[in-house]
């Protein structure tokens, strides 16, 4: 058995350079050291060699050895450590290969060769320092990951006696679990449904209004709140929020909000329980002023997905043989900061929002004439926001298609402004829902648990009462990546009758960094924490939707590689397209953001991320 080790984490590193240089002066050789300590036999290499291609051709054959020494008979490591230093010793192997240097533009054994000379000042950023060295550990089988608590070693016990010890054992992990869930309240909870009825209040004597009013959608669309200092009358904004909405307004910036939506936002601007619902909305100031910026640079697509390159017609997308996304309607009733279609979108409820006629009857001509297409998603914008009639019309046409034989609606409605799931568009869905014929599904997109409320769950259940599945699409943001955070939200979607659906890794969108999490958080999150939750509350897939070819199922190895870091600490990936294994098609390069800086984001939202330390070791 290898000795226990702990994995490299940030706090230990701040504490070391505080100790040596300083408070928060990080000096050239603590930095490196961190590097150099982790695995020995390379840096000896380095700093023999006398050129980058004799290193690499050196270090390569380390990594053979050690990938050897794990095959042989005479290996005794523990099977789990092992399994984990030979995956680490593929990504290593990958960091130094030529062609993904070629494809990544990024050389890493030329950086650590830089690092390794004596004389050399380069200090090496510590996201890139301390990524690869945690995963030099790994290859050496000294990850620190396997605990000493492990799971009973039952071989002499056997029967009851076996069965009643991992009992315990299980409950122990279940009650781990619960004490992180419960960090997280629900919209649910009496407290928090008290603290929205004061809200409710105060928005309505705000505006004069009636429950008919507020039971109304029109009426709260009417309302959507655009200004700064009228949101800042109903709650207390931060001098940023305030500022940041003031810009969008001045700037035509899409920006709204429901007062529905603003009563599920608690009065302090602290953002201890309420942070997840005001980032839908409220866009950080260096969001606002980075789209202001772009709006001067000759070139800039703010078209991350690339649907330009997708649309066979106007308002079609397509990616997959047999579904197709139909956008008759390009608005919403409020915009989501991080919405990867703001891009095309004028504005809160823009007046001209609905598509012309004549690229309606062409987008409906275009699903006759592919019969190929068996389902379709209708979305844009919120198309749910139509008018009872103008959405019958729509749903009339498609239902005339005798071939599609599924019609989804994206809609946001069931967290935003649940009342417009109304009689009339209850009405409208139960017509077209006529299996085993023709199939209505309704897909949203709830973010967090503290949105869920008693009138989004009644929404829901309306919804089911028809025989209508419902299904969630959650994006995995900062704001609801903590431990367990994910998980307690798809248990409280699953009390309402929500099928958990997908989980996007945050889009790499420039103008969102704020937002984006690393994509080994995404994988650790479904191995260590959805995994303990019953199958039925975790029927959602982790994905990474690649620009124009479509989703990526993260946890699907073979769907992806890593193959290089940069010497920011960006881990670099090439994503396989869906066709994998069908047809040749284009791969995807991605740039991921550091895990150092997601740890450091976490520790500044007051999280141990001792919790986190597994993070390093999902590729």
């Amino acid at each position: 058995m290898n000795k226990k080790a702990t994995p490299v984490n940030k706090q230990s590193y701040l504490a070391d350079g505080r100790t040596k240089k300083g408070e928060g002066d990080i000096g050239t050789q603590i930095g490196n050291e961190v590097l150099w300590d982790a695995d020995p036999e390379l840096h000896g290499i380095l700093t023999r060699s006398n050129e980058v291609e004799q290193a690499r051709k050196a270090v390569m054959r380390l990594l053979v050895r050690r990938e050897e020494k794990y095959h042989s008979r005479e290996c005794h490591t523990e099977a789990l450590e092992r399994s984990n230093a030979l995956i680490c010793i593929r990504i290593m192997r990958n960091y130094f290969s030529p062609r993904n240097e070629e494809l990544s533009g990024v050389s890493v054994i030329s950086h650590l060769f830089d690092l390794s000379r004596s004389d050399c000042q380069t200090v090496g950023h510590p996201a890139f320092l301390y990524d690869l060295a945690n995963v030099l550990k790994g290859t050496r089988a000294e990850s620190g990951i396997y605990k000493e608590e492990s799971v009973p070693d039952l071989q002499y016990l056997d029967g009851r006696d076996a069965a009643r010890v991992r009992s315990d054992y299980l409950d122990n992990m279940a009650d781990g679990a619960q004490k992180y869930i419960d960090r997280y309240p629900t919209g649910l909870l009496p407290e928090v449904v008290e603290r929205r009825l004061a809200n409710r209040g105060r928005i309505m004597d705000y505006f004069n209004a009636s429950m008919e009013d507020w039971q109304d959608y029109v009426w709260h669309m009417r309302n959507v709140l655009l200004d700064a200092d009228l949101i800042g009358d109903l709650i207390q904004l931060t001098e940023d929020e305030h500022e940041a909405i003031r810009l969008c307004s001045q700037n035509h910036i899409p920006f709204g909000i429901t007062p529905y939506y603003l009563s599920l936002m608690d009065q302090d601007p602290l953002r201890t329980f309420d942070h997840a619902i005001r980032s839908q909305v409220i866009p950080p100031l260096s969001y606002v002023q980075g789209m202001i910026a772009s709006r001067g640079i000759t070139g800039v697509s703010l078209d991350f997905m690339m649907e330009r390159d997708t649309s066979p017609v106007d308002l079609v997308t397509r990616r997959y043989p047999m579904i197709a996304i139909f956008k008759p309607y390009n608005t919403c009733a409020q915009i989501c900061v991080y919405c990867q279609r703001n891009w095309e979108i004028d504005g809160v409820l823009s007046p001209d929002a609905m598509a012309p006629p004549e690229k309606l009857n062409a987008a409906i001509e275009w699903f006759q004439e592919h019969p190929a297409v068996t389902e379709v998603l209708v979305t844009g914008g919120d198309p749910a926001i139509l008018s009872n009639g103008t959405l019958r019309q729509l749903m009339k046409r498609l239902m005339e298609i005798e071939h599609v034989r599924r019609v989804r609606l994206g809609t946001r409605v069931p967290v935003v402004l649940p009342m417009r799931v109304d009689e009339g568009f209850l009405n409208i869905v139960s017509e077209v829902h006529d299996p085993p014929h023709r199939e209505f599904a309704l897909v949203t997109h709830f973010e967090h648990t503290y949105e869920i409320t008693p009138d989004a769950a009644a929404c829901i259940r309306s919804l089911r009462n028809l025989g209508i599945s419902v299904y969630n699409q959650q994006v995995f943001t900062m704001e609801n990546a903590r431990r367990f955070e994910t998980v307690a939200l798809r248990q409280a979607l699953k009390s309402i009758g929500i099928d958990p659906y997908y989980t996007f890794n945050a889009k790499g969108k420039e103008e969102t960094s704020s937002y984006r999490v690393p994509i080994s958080r995404l994988l650790q999150e479904r191995k260590e924490e959805a995994r303990i939750i019953p199958g039925l509350s975790r029927t959602d897939e982790p994905v990474f939707n690649i620009p124009a070819l479509g989703k990526n199922h993260l946890r699907a190895w073979q769907h992806h590689d890593l193959i290089s870091i940069t010497t920011r600490g960006e881990r670099v990936y090439e994503f396989h397209p869906w066709e994998k294994n069908i047809a040749v098609a284009p791969t995807y390069v991605h740039q991921d953001v550091p895990i150092f800086d997601f740890l450091g984001a976490m520790a500044e939202r007051g999280e141990n991320i001792d919790d986190y330390s597994s993070i390093w070791y999902y590729f």
